[in-house]
C-alpha cells in the first residue's frame, strides 16, 4: 500500500471484497491474541466481530477502486497496535464530513467505552460483513449514512454530495463526503448532544466544532482528519 500522503477528488467509488490470506496474522497470531485480551481488559465491551481491510486501492482518472478481504476485528487491531504493521494492509472507511449551513463542520468526541476513547473525527466506521452486497460489492455510500445515524441520530435532513475526497495518510484512507445540514453548526451541535444524552449507550460523549486552523487538534484527532482539515483550510 503507498505510503504517501494523498488527498484528491474522485467522481466515484467502486469497491469489492476478496476472499485473500493474510500471512502477517498468521506469522503473528500470538501477539495478535495478547494484545487482544489487554485491550479486552481495558474496554470489555470489545467484540470480536468480522471486519474488512483495504488491500488494494487505485485511482485511475475521476475513480478509486478499492478490493477489501475480511479478517477477525482482533486481527485488525493487533494490526493496527502492533509495532511492526504489514504495509500492504489499509485501514479504508467511509466518512460523512458533517457541516452546518454556516460553514461550520461537526466532529464526534468518542466516548469512553469505545476502542478509540476520547478521539475526535467524523462518523465514520470500519466497514463489516453488512456492507457488504450479495455481489461482493462494498457499499461505502451506505455504510457512510448508517454510521451517521448511529453516532449523531442523523437520518434524514441532509444532502450528502456525490463526489467523494479520498485521503491517504497510511495507515488510514479515508473516503470523504461532505454531508451539509440546513442549519447553524452550533444549532446542529446542540441537537445532536440533545441525541447523545437519550442513548443508553451513546458512542459520543460530545461534539466540537471545527471553523478553521485554530480548531485542529492534533492530540485528539487523526492524522487523516488534520489532512483534511488543513486542505480544507488552505
Amino acid at each position: 500500500m503507498n505510503q504517501e500522503i494523498l488527498i484528491t477528488h474522485a467522481a466515484s467509488v467502486e469497491a469489492r471484497v476478496e476472499e485473500r490470506e493474510w500471512p502477517w496474522a498468521v506469522a503473528n497470531r500470538e501477539r495478535i491474541a495478547a494484545n487482544w485480551q489487554r485491550r479486552k481488559a481495558l474496554k470489555p465491551k470489545m467484540f470480536n466481530g468480522r471486519v474488512l481491510a483495504l488491500r488494494e486501492m487505485e485511482l485511475n482518472a475521476d475513480k478509486c477502486r478499492m478490493v477489501y478481504s475480511e479478517m477477525d476485528y482482533s486481527d485488525f487491531v493487533g494490526w493496527l497496535d502492533l509495532p511492526d504493521r504489514d504495509t500492504g494492509v489499509a485501514n479504508g472507511f467511509a466518512v460523512g464530513a458533517l457541516q452546518g449551513s454556516d460553514g461550520g463542520f461537526i466532529c464526534g468526541v468518542m466516548a469512553d467505552h469505545t476502542a478509540n476513547a476520547g478521539r475526535v473525527y467524523f462518523a465514520a466506521g470500519t466497514p463489516d460483513r453488512s456492507d457488504v452486497l450479495p455481489d461482493g460489492t462494498v457499499d461505502l455510500a451506505t455504510s457512510l449514512t448508517r454510521e451517521l445515524e448511529e453516532e449523531t441520530g442523523l437520518a434524514t435532513g441532509y444532502a450528502v454530495s456525490d463526489d467523494w475526497i479520498v485521503v491517504r495518510r497510511w495507515p488510514a484512507v479515508a473516503l470523504v463526503r461532505q454531508v451539509v445540514v440546513p442549519e447553524p453548526a452550533d444549532a446542529l451541535a446542540e441537537r445532536i448532544r440533545a441525541n447523545i444524552v437519550r442513548q443508553e449507550e451513546p458512542e459520543l460523549s460530545d461534539v466540537r466544532i471545527v471553523r478553521g486552523p485554530a480548531d485542529i487538534d492534533p492530540k485528539t484527532m487523526p492524522q487523516w482528519l488534520q489532512t483534511f482539515f488543513a486542505w480544507r483550510f488552505s
